[in-house]
């Protein structure tokens, strides 16, 4: 993983229709940093972080990655990335392995059989492989959603309420993965309504919910 990644905004400004959600969020990410972003209901924040996806084109300002727009750099900061959002993004119709392998193969990235079934033990779905993923509680369909992580090689992660729906055990257990991301070089930007210990340690926490972010670092 390259030690020298930099994810960086500039004079960013944010609306939904015709309501400004922030303007002139400036921040900086560097390799094994974190970025906690918080906020009411309705202040942004998914929108942010589909900005920062490069999913949705900002209202003005830019989103640079290694000192260039991301837009002019598209394929490169996507194979970088690794966005999670509130919607799972799973196959119905396939159990958790098909899921996993067909996403690493999508990713080029591609998982064996026994390499899936390793993982899926480790996220406590044991029992459960064979089940279509539309049979699956919402805490489980998370599971093999988050799972993408434990194999992601990606130097950034983008996630939208990773905790939700997990239990405390899978939630310190998904914490642990994200420490050793950020320990590794990575970098990750999350937003939660829970708390956990991870975001104590914050590099950097972005504060929605007036025109102007607030935005400060440890």
């Amino acid at each position: 993983m390259n030690p020298t990644h930099r994810l960086e905004t500039s004079k960013l400004c944010c609306s939904r229709g015709d309501r400004r959600l922030f303007r002139c969020l400036d921040f900086s990410l560097e390799s094994g940093q974190l970025m906690y972003l918080r906020g009411p209901n309705g202040s942004g924040k998914t929108t942010l972080l589909r900005t920062l996806a490069g999913l949705l084109q900002p209202e003005s300002g830019e989103v640079l990655w290694n000192g260039e727009p991301i837009q002019r750099q598209r394929d490169a900061f996507h194979n970088e990335l690794l966005y999670l959002g509130h919607l799972n993004a799973l196959k119905g119709d396939l159990n958790a392995i098909e899921n996993l392998r067909m996403d690493g193969a999508v990713r080029g990235h591609a998982m064996d059989e026994q390499a899936t079934w390793r993982l899926l033990g480790d996220i406590g779905l044991i029992g459960h492989e064979d089940l279509p993923i539309k049979h699956l509680s919402q805490g489980q369909k998370r599971r093999v959603a988050l799972a993408r992580l434990w194999c992601s090689r990606a130097a950034l992660w983008i996630l939208d309420e990773p905790f939700s729906a997990l239990d405390v055990t899978a939630v310190n257990t998904l914490q642990a993965v994200i420490r050793n991301h950020l320990a590794r070089g990575g970098m990750v930007i999350l937003t939660t309504h829970q708390e956990v210990d991870l975001t104590s340690g914050t590099v950097c926490c972005v504060t929605l919910g007036a025109e102007t972010p607030e935005v400060s670092h440890a």
